[in-house]
């Protein structure tokens, strides 16, 4: 697990419409947010995604995912109905 120094997330993730779709991804790569959380939601190591994506540090995971926190927290949620 990381415990080093968190960088804001505007330093590690971009948000730009010409980078796979405007999705938010780990800045300089074309890494999307997504993938390293869905890697992440089926237990892969973070051994296993930094070596699956050398560009990547730590940190970048780390940030990955403040930022899905910040994003859950910065969102509403509406309950579904059962009809």
């Amino acid at each position: 697990m990381f415990s080093g120094t968190i960088q804001p997330m505007n330093d590690r993730i971009e948000v730009n419409p010409r980078v796979c779709g405007g999705r938010p991804v780990v800045k300089g790569t074309r890494i999307p947010v997504e993938v390293i959380l869905g890697q992440l939601a089926e237990a892969e190591s973070w051994d296993s995604i930094l070596n699956g994506y050398p560009e990547l540090t730590r940190a970048d995971i780390q940030t990955v995912l403040r930022f899905a926190q910040e994003s859950v927290l910065h969102s509403e949620l509406t309950a579904l109905l059962h009809a």
